[in-house]
């Protein structure tokens, strides 16, 4: 069953990328682009330009209130935000089965230069985005990244998106939790949205993943967010459900029906994201692992810690059959960083790399099995072959734990005076958690338990990174409240590390 629903996803995936048919658009009553726009996978030729037709964005059928059929939807690129000085265009299809979403891959761009783009149906115009090409193969051209995670959006305003819009970044890495699969209730939080019973359920079927992606995407600040810069994305545990593993459901459910459910999830995943075709879902499968350059300044190693990891047991951590990647995305990590010639190597992955022990007492570890701390063999494989190969500057960027982090990976963390192997900068979500709190018991435990640990915070927000040939600055942005629409952000901690030592420095 599994493997014809690949071959039927394959099928679609053809007929997506095809030209589309000559498919009169509707007229409809209401915007189709109430879910906005997006790009994302800068080349330095061309970039994916994504839109979903959803003129009742709520519909519980998770259709969106769009027809029966097929649409064409225009698409065009413009060196200008007026959109006076159009460089390409052309004509995609919305296919019904995709829930009308649209997935142009753009080439013949010029490297390193910003554009503006829209889409057209029926009469209707989307809202302009901008987006940038990645720099030409070999350039040092400086870069800004903004990294983010953890998003639940009955948790609280998305103030942190809004911040991020207005920075001007090259590049916008999300390192998974984009939606929760938890009912979302009637007045949704401190939103206080009045929402119909269809939210107020669990995610299991396609109808509702792309319902409550649909809810999400309704949000005025991440849809600027994404308007304003290119995303790289992958997934994490709750975008399927809570500390999946492999066909392994941490609920207790049968490897069939998480299957079943992960077909759903990636499905809806990809309808809404700016994902290339090669991202396209197989059934329950989602090829995510990737990398991305920019330049010569970075290459970006986009891992994928869910579908290939062995289930949790905290018991067999350092057992050497035990992997978090799986045996083919560790050789072909080991692979990438040994080829790049890149100036920084960031691994841009989900769970926390670097050990993290919860008690003060050195007696009890109190270690987090879902972490990398539950598969210490496939990180003393992966830190050894870093060391072996003479990787250059590795930097690991890290979501899942809604809170700020900042130390450094180590080759023996049971060792004070082991060599440094990359810094880890882990940001806090933008809104999973509430508000949060700027210190507190936690911080002192588990700075005083983790010498190579050197920053907590609790607060909610965003990493904004300045990157170029000499140094890594990484910026902590934090906002005050995320129980209110009108937060305030503020700069609450920077650090720098220099080319060619990973040791972090107090900016």
């Amino acid at each position: 069953m599994l493997r014809l629903t690949g071959a039927l996803a394959g099928m679609a995936a053809a007929a997506q990328f095809t030209p589309a048919p000559a498919a009169a658009a509707p007229r409809y009553h209401d915007n189709p682009f109430t879910l906005g726009v997006a790009s994302g996978e800068p080349l330095p030729h061309g970039v994916v330009l994504w839109t979903r037709l959803a003129p009742v964005p709520l519909a519980e059928d998770g259709l969106g209130g769009m027809p029966p059929q097929d649409v064409a939807v225009r698409w065009e690129v413009a060196e200008d935000p007026g959109m006076r000085r159009v460089v390409r265009r052309g004509t995609a299809a919305a296919r019904r089965d995709f829930a009308h979403s649209v997935h142009v891959e753009v080439t013949g761009l010029r490297p390193g230069r910003e554009y503006w783009y829209r889409f057209r149906t029926g009469g209707e115009l989307s809202p302009v985005g901008r987006t940038k090409t990645a720099p030409a193969a070999g350039s040092l051209t400086p870069m800004t990244l903004a990294f983010a995670t953890c998003q639940s959006w009955s948790d609280g305003f998305y103030t942190a998106y809004r911040h991020l819009a207005s920075q001007d970044v090259d590049l916008v890495a999300h390192l998974g939790d984009y939606i929760y699969e938890y009912p979302v209730g009637r007045t949704s939080g401190p939103r206080g949205t009045d929402l119909s019973a269809a939210h107020n359920a669990e995610t299991l079927t396609l109808d509702q993943y792309r319902l409550r992606y649909a809810l999400y995407r309704t949000d005025p600040d991440l849809q600027a967010a994404h308007a304003a810069a290119p995303w790289i994305v992958t997934v994490d545990d709750h975008d399927v459900e809570d500390n999946w593993s492999d066909e392994t459901s941490f609920s207790g459910a049968s490897p069939e029906d998480l299957l079943r459910r992960r077909a759903a999830a990636f499905r809806a995943y990809y309808e809404h994201l700016p994902l290339r075709a090669s991202s396209l879902p197989q059934g329950p499968d989602m090829r995510l692992h990737r990398t991305l350059d920019y330049g010569g300044l970075a290459r970006f190693h986009v891992l994928d810690a869910r579908q290939f990891r062995d289930p949790i047991d905290i018991t067999r951590r350092d057992d050497p059959a035990r992997s978090m990647l799986g045996a083919a995305q560790e050789r072909w990590l080991l692979d990438g960083l040994a080829d790049s010639g890149a100036v920084w190597n960031v691994l841009t992955q989900q769970v926390l790399m670097m050990q993290l022990d919860r008690l003060t007492d050195p007696g009890l570890q109190q270690l987090n099995g879902d972490a990398w701390d539950g598969y210490t063999a496939n990180r003393n494989r992966l830190l050894d072959g870093i060391a072996e190969r003479r990787v250059a500057n590795p930097v690991v960027l890290t979501g899942d734990m809604h809170v700020n982090m900042a130390g450094t990976v180590k080759r023996d963390f049971t060792d004070p005076s082991s060599p440094a192997v990359a810094p880890e900068f882990v940001t806090t979500s933008i809104t999973s958690g509430g508000n949060g709190a700027d210190s507190g018991p936690q911080a002192e435990e588990w700075l005083a338990a983790n010498p190579h640990l050197a920053f907590y915070n609790g607060q909610r927000g965003y990493v904004r990174c300045t990157v170029s040939p000499g140094e890594w600055r990484a910026e902590y942005l934090v906002v005050d409240k995320v129980s209110v629409p009108d937060g305030t952000v503020s700069t609450r901690r920077s650090f720098v590390v220099e080319a060619g030592r990973p040791e972090l420095q107090e900016a």
